[in-house]
């Protein structure tokens, strides 16, 4: 029989990661495809992978061809595909198990032209990460849209995340050039032609973004590479400059889109150009810029119009600094502010070329406006000590000098009602490295978290700031990973707990909860995990139901009753015997906790017990119970890569140890720090050791300060170096080790020597040292 789903692989020099990719395809809930993995001429071992595969699995096939390009073996794989839809895959990517399926029961019930769905980030240094580029077109489903109604699927503009009806796509005629960025073309032109599209806000694709920069969409500064990117937004402003009426808003949307990431592409590669090819740059950086419409780059950030001037003016060196400037991270703070000569409380920003009198950029591009002299503050660290809630951070006025004479108010406001908190200022690095009485603490008692409202409404932080003339307020806001982005909860007396984290509106909040669901504590068994809580008084008959965020399958368990008190018991047999993780890169499926009423009133279940994860390892599988970054009772199911559960540093502060529970297999430790741009690494070799059910790694901390280490004489916020730990089996295979929850929310913990700075911090679920 036809199948109802064609997948077209293509594959090119992949054989590190095909294995995976295909069989992230075979596990898919959609059974009914065929794979067509087309080797575009691989000089590598991937066809033998692929051919191996194939043996396997009678659902894949292989095509081959003299090396074409990307473009052209999808066009290879599409021709030999004989299926209702179609889908693309890139080799070195990874699908979601429910990726196809979601799409296609989409496709099914409401018959659009296409569907495309969210996308995750990922490698094996950084983790799972969201896809910056899909946040806003997969903010949340949208059925039967289209790119006029919801312009924000501009930003859509890979061909990965999508199923296509294959007689929507035979009806068109779509083929792929043979360049590179050949997705942007195609895709917007199937918005624009569609009669109707669905956008699903759940992720159905892993993009991966490797260590050593070596995907196309990471290759900035190859001159080639560069005219392709051209070329594509060139057909892509084609498309919409001749697409008729009705597309003011989309071709807005897609000017604003070409200026802020091609446009900028190449703006930054002045930056690495060798001189031979610099005047081939600026004419080719000249023509997008002059296709670019005239209104829209004039919104753009005030650096990019700086740049901009410089391009039209042809000024090469002028080029050059600007963006070795902004590629080494003078951005990220923002330069420091300098008095405007002549011009009292004016301001300039000290950038490239401010300085210069005979330069052909206008001496207005350099102004610093009033309104970005904004407050800027972190979150650094929170933690309940001395019988209340300790919060520390950062509170500056950007771009601007903060000395002793600047003020600093903060209070709590709740229900409107503001109450002054005193403060603890301190120096501590501000945002253009410098040292600077920017840090503050605050301390809040129990009396004081008692007075949160009972009905959960948020209190949140109001700050104040006087610096010489300028006054600025705002809400505190600006977590930094550890504490802050997995904040500790606390009970403030017997029926009152207070959660500490990120608002709706990503501001810092504190939520009081009364009488909540709660966890007190886990017993493990042989067979299962034993959950006993309480219930709150307004919940009666619950049974729990376990919940796959992703995929949304559910598991319904009963609760025993004493009184208010429940226990629950989970086995572990049929959380192992579902084999296919909703994750296909750590390989691993989270469970959710909701108990149910009678009513259908669903409440999520505290984890108020001990703060130590409850870990059940059988056969390379490990069931994980802990809690979420808002602190409710989460269950996790996967390979047993190691956790590190505790940080410390010991021998008088000259040593780092890490430590977790044992799995089945022996590794030994390293902290890995990967070169730039490569997927070469340096390791450091710790001193390991295996007792009492626990795995130790113990280095000297004076072993991860880079011998020649240089501070960035631009962004002195960079780190010197960035250390991962991982663990490396017999066979040579090496993991980042997971920092686990508990852990994350006791972090950062920082370590001085030497004159240097080292900051122990999660990073999308693993754990770094970075060092400055």
């Amino acid at each position: 029989m036809t199948p109802r789903l064609s997948v077209v692989v293509p594959f090119y020099n992949v054989g590190e990661y095909i294995g995976d990719c295909l069989d992230s395809i075979a596990r898919q809930t959609w059974t009914d495809f065929e794979a067509i993995l087309v080797d575009d001429g691989s000089p590598d071992d991937s066809a033998a992978v692929a051919k191996d595969f194939c043996g396997r699995d009678p659902r894949f096939r292989i095509v081959s061809q003299h090396n074409q390009g990307l473009g052209p073996a999808r066009n290879t794989g599409v021709r030999q595909a004989e299926g209702e839809y179609v889908t693309f895959v890139d080799s070195d990517d990874l699908v979601t198990r429910h990726g196809f399926e979601k799409l296609i029961r989409t496709l099914d019930e409401t018959g659009s032209s296409f569907a495309a769905g969210n996308a995750r980030r990922f490698n094996n240094s950084a983790g799972v990460r969201p896809s910056w580029i899909h946040r806003l077109p997969f903010a949340r489903d949208r059925l039967a849209t289209h790119v006029i109604e919801t312009p924000d699927l501009i930003l859509d503009r890979m061909v990965w995340n999508k199923v296509y009806r294959r007689s929507f796509w035979d009806e068109h005629g779509y083929e792929f050039p043979a360049i590179r960025y050949e997705d942007y073309p195609v895709t917007l032109q199937a918005h624009l032609d569609a009669a109707t599209v669905d956008a699903l806000a759940v992720p159905v694709y892993y993009w991966r973004e490797r260590e050593s920069g070596e995907s196309i969409t990471q290759q900035k500064f190859q001159f080639g590479n560069l005219a392709d990117r051209v070329h594509s937004a060139e057909l892509v402003m084609d498309l919409i400059d001749n697409g008729g009426p009705g597309l003011g808003e989309v071709r807005r949307r897609v000017h604003s889109h070409l200026t802020q990431i091609d446009m900028l592409t190449l703006l930054m590669a002045f930056g690495a150009v060798p001189p031979e090819e610099e005047q081939n740059l600026v004419e080719l950086a000249s023509r997008l810029l002059t296709r670019l419409d005239r209104s829209v780059r004039a919104r753009a950030h005030g650096y990019d119009r700086l740049q901009h001037s410089a391009l039209l003016a042809g000024d090469i060196d002028l080029l050059r600094r600007l963006a070795v400037f902004r590629n080494d991270g003078g951005l990220r703070g923002g330069a420091r502010a300098l008095l405007r000569p002549g011009r009292r409380r004016q301001y300039e920003h000290n950038y490239p070329g401010v300085d210069e009198r005979n330069s052909a950029v206008p001496r207005s591009l350099y102004q610093l406006p009033a309104s970005q002299l904004t407050l800027a503050t972190t979150v650094q660290e929170v933690a309940w000590r001395d019988g209340g809630l300790s919060i520390k951070g950062t509170a500056e006025i950007r771009h601007l000098e903060t000395n002793a004479a600047s003020t600093l108010r903060i209070g709590l406001v709740i229900d409107g009602a503001e109450t002054p908190l005193a403060i603890r200022r301190y120096d501590a690095v501000d945002s253009h490295g410098d040292s600077a009485p920017v840090g503050f603490e605050v301390h809040l008692d129990k009396r004081l978290l008692a007075r949160l409202a009972d009905s959960g409404a948020p209190a949140h932080f109001a700050v104040r700031m006087k610096s010489g003339r300028l006054r600025r307020e705002g809400k505190l806001r600006g977590q930094r990973a550890g504490s802050p982005g997995w904040p500790p909860g606390n009970w403030i007396n017997p029926a009152g707990w207070i959660q500490p984290g990120p608002g709706a509106d990503g501001a810092f909040v504190l939520r009081k909860m009364v009488d909540p669901c709660r966890l007190a504590s886990v017993e493990e068994f042989e067979d299962a995990f034993v959950l006993r809580g309480r219930l709150p008084a307004d919940l009666e008959n619950p049974h729990l139901r376990l919940t796959r965020p992703v995929s949304g399958q559910d598991q319904v368990m009963p609760v025993e009753l004493s009184g208010r008190d429940f226990s629950v018991r989970i086995p572990f047999a049929p959380i192992l015997a579902e084999t296919n993780p909703d994750d296909p890169f750590s390989r691993r499926t989270t469970w959710a906790f909701r108990l149910v009423g009678a009513d259908g009133v669903e409440k999520l279940l505290l984890w108020t017990a001990e703060e130590q994860a409850a870990n059940h390892l059988e056969q390379g599988r490990l069931v994980s119970l802990t809690r979420s970054t808002g602190g409710y009772v989460n269950l996790h199911e996967g390979p047993a890569r190691l956790v590190a559960e505790r940080a410390l540093v010991v021998a008088d502060g000259n040593e780092l140890r890490v430590s977790g529970p044992l799995t089945e297999v022996t590794h030994s430790f390293s902290w890995r720090r990967y070169l730039e741009d490569s997927d070469d690494h340096l390791d450091v070799a710790c001193r390991s050791t295996l007792s009492d059910g626990l795995w130790t790694a113990t280095v000297k901390v004076s072993s991860l300060i880079p011998a020649d280490a240089v501070a960035h004489s631009v962004d002195p916020l960079a780190s010197l170096a960035d250390w991962i730990l991982f663990a490396v089996a017999a066979d040579g295979s090496a993991q980042a080790v997971q920092c686990e929850p508990f852990l994350a929310s006791r972090l950062p913990l920082v370590v001085e020597q030497g004159g240097h700075t080292l900051g122990v911090r999660p990073h999308a679920g693993t754990l770094h040292v970075e060092v400055r």
